[in-house]
């Protein structure tokens, strides 16, 4: 990844931050000749050494575990906005100025692994769903569903897990741009009818 310094994240909890808000992971590794891609709800490990998961028996990237190495990368994808210079206080001064484009990103990589315990799976398809139902204000338990179709769907999946070997965020926010520039660009993000948008605003100025 290009990753100039002024947009390097490096910072623990930020990235874990990210991470626990969005993800939903863009999953690639190298199968034989062939770049294999999936895309994942995965969970952060308490102390950021590991990355947890689920996927379906059948799915190819399971065969990744058997090489040496088992290298994949996990990019979880946070907010991003299209920003127009005609934002920018400098505009009219020198009138160079273009579009671009703010985005924060963390790429995780590591080892894949397979975790073939049924008690494992079932904790851990627990444990998502207990974290992500209260989003949606719902009450919806793993026990709620018959156990013979809860068994089936367990057999269906294999739990993964990624050793994380290296850990970086990208938090492309305006930052190489002058103060008033920044600040503008923030206001504008902000004061947008868009919830992505202001989700952007708070990367760059949280509350």
């Amino acid at each position: 990844m290009y990753l100039p310094k002024h947009f390097e994240v490096t910072d623990a909890d930020t990235l874990a931050n990210l991470i626990s808000e969005y993800p939903l992971a863009t999953l690639i590794g190298i199968l034989g000749d062939q770049t294999e891609i999936n895309h994942l709800p995965l969970m952060l490990s308490s102390d950021q050494s590991r990355l947890y998961g689920h996927v379906a028996r059948s799915n190819p990237l399971l065969k990744i575990a058997d090489q040496v190495p088992s290298q994949v990368t996990a990019v979880f994808h946070g907010p991003s906005a299209y920003v127009t210079p005609s934002w920018y206080p400098s505009k009219p001064e020198t009138g160079k100025v273009v579009p671009t484009w703010n985005y924060a990103v963390v790429h995780a990589q590591g080892n894949l692994s397979l975790i073939n315990d049924s008690l494992w799976l079932r904790k851990h398809v627990s444990q998502m769903t207990n974290i992500h139902e209260p989003t949606y204000q719902s009450q919806w338990k793993l026990e709620d569903a018959p156990e013979e179709y809860v068994q089936m769907m367990l057999n269906a999946i294999v739990g993964i897990e990624i050793q994380i070997t290296n850990l970086v965020g990208k938090f492309k926010l305006s930052q190489n741009r002058p103060a008033k520039d920044y600040a503008a660009v923030l206001g504008e993000l902000k004061h947008s009818p868009s919830k992505n948008l202001q989700e952007m605003a708070k990367l760059m100025k949280p509350d």
